[in-house]
């Protein structure tokens, strides 16, 4: 929209005919611009929709705003029409004209009914008559337009983002309470379908207040609802969207485990059918044990890991009904106390055998010294028969004393040192005797 100049002396004919063609230019521009605002979508939405709130309250004074801009621009084109009409009337106009032109295009004139100034506001009652210039109308339009289009245009722009993002948001949450019903997540068994539940009250109430006071939902950036003039506030839509893609996680997380839950299943009855074997050869070999071993504490084996059996045949019911909810977490659990009782199992069979160990080392250290012995002619020493026999006695022997079975090795095995040292200082000497008889 344009403005108007300040009043001034008589106008001269040019003079008056330049202002009267700025002020039909200036006549075009406020006419496009009504009309333009009175077929704005967003003004046709806000006529025919059920307001609330903020956005009730501000249409009602832009609804005003429109109103006087409408009388203004009645009585603006009036008077041009008045003004073009005596200007028309004679190519050489009198002074008198020249006096009245000046009075109608710069002078005040009495407009009724006219609110108040520009941006103020229009709750109030108009003025029965007030004196203004062409200018000030212009200017007050002007400010009546940019009122209404503040509102208009951020009422539109509030219903042209969120209420299609909602309903987009609302269609995948349909889709995701659809997966969460196939894997038995359902409202008080599962907090993601208790989270579900939530968003779903949270996007109707969210829309239904879209709806109904948009501007609620506008953060304004300047003074203009033009482009540019601010953005919806999608606060509330962003925090439902990320909680229901955490929830989407959630049961997509779900439905990895329906796909291989067979397979998970099958692992943990093999880890729990291993560790089941292991403790019972660590029972065996316990027995093993208190039989032959004597002098010897052997640590107790626990049985086998009945509960482990039992949560892994929960786990088989919760497959064969469909409660994937259920079987996710139980499996997570279930691998990770399977694994624990292998480890367990196997330390507990380590800890069994270890005097069968101890005397397998023991037997081997002996017949390693024998052979040793034989090598340099010893075998037929009498005190390593003697020694020789009574470790492999105690060896062979059940229940078998460890320790003195371990003290009868060590003294065969420092009597071979000593023959074998003996042997060589003989040899030794032997040899100097000889190389001395040569010489």
């Amino acid at each position: 929209m344009g403005s108007a100049g300040a009043a001034g002396e008589v106008m001269s004919r040019e003079e008056t005919d330049r202002v009267l063609e700025r002020l039909d230019a200036e006549h075009e521009a406020v006419e496009s611009s009504l009309l333009a605002l009175q077929d704005h979508a967003g003004r046709r939405l806000l006529e025919g929709a059920e307001l609330a709130g903020t956005t009730a309250h501000r249409w009602a004074q832009a609804e005003a705003a429109v109103t006087a801009l409408w009388n203004g621009f009645e009585f603006y084109a009036r008077t041009l029409r008045q003004a073009r009409g005596l200007r028309e009337r004679r190519r050489w106009p009198s002074r008198d004209d020249l006096v009245e032109l000046t009075r109608l295009l710069r002078g005040p004139l009495t407009v009724p009914g006219l609110p108040g100034a520009a941006g103020a506001s229009l709750s109030g009652a108009p003025k029965l008559a007030e004196e203004v210039t062409l200018g000030q109308l212009v200017e007050r339009m002007n400010g009546w337009y940019a009122q209404a289009l503040d509102v208009v245009a951020a009422a539109d722009s509030v219903w042209s983002a969120l209420p299609a993002r909602i309903d987009m948001l609302a269609a995948e949450l349909g889709r995701v309470r659809s997966l969460a019903h196939s894997v038995g997540v359902r409202p008080g068994e599962h907090p993601s379908a208790d989270d579900l539940e939530r968003i779903t009250a949270e996007l109707s109430a969210l829309r239904e207040e879209v709806v109904r006071d948009p501007l609620a939902f506008w953060t304004p950036t300047g003074g203009s609802g033009a482009p540019g003039g601010g953005r919806p506030d999608t606060t509330r839509y962003d925090s439902a969207a990320r909680a229901l893609e955490e929830v989407r996680r959630e049961i997509d997380a779900v439905l990895a485990v329906r796909q291989d839950a067979e397979q998970r299943l099958m692992k943990l009855r093999d880890l729990l059918t291993r560790a089941d074997r292991t403790l019972a050869e660590a029972r065996a070999a316990r027995g093993e044990v208190l039989a032959k071993i004597a002098a010897s504490e052997v640590p107790a084996v626990s049985g086998p890991p009945a509960a482990l059996h039992g949560r892994l045949a929960e786990a088989v019911e919760h497959r064969r009904y469909a409660q994937w909810h259920r079987l996710s977490p139980l499996l997570e659990e279930l691998e990770v106390s399977a694994e624990d009782e292998l480890e367990r199992a196997r330390s507990q069979l380590s800890a069994v055998t270890a005097p069968l160990a101890v005397r397998a080392e023991l037997r081997g250290r002996l017949d390693a010294y024998k052979a040793k012995v034989a090598q340099h002619g010893l075998a037929e020493d009498s005190l390593l028969i003697e020694r020789y026999d009574t470790a492999r006695r105690m060896l062979w022997s059940a229940p078998c004393d460890l320790r003195a079975a371990e003290d009868a090795v060590l003294r065969y095995q420092r009597a071979a040192q000593e023959a074998l040292q003996h042997r060589r200082q003989t040899r030794d000497a032997a040899g100097g005797a000889m190389n001395m008889g040569a010489e």
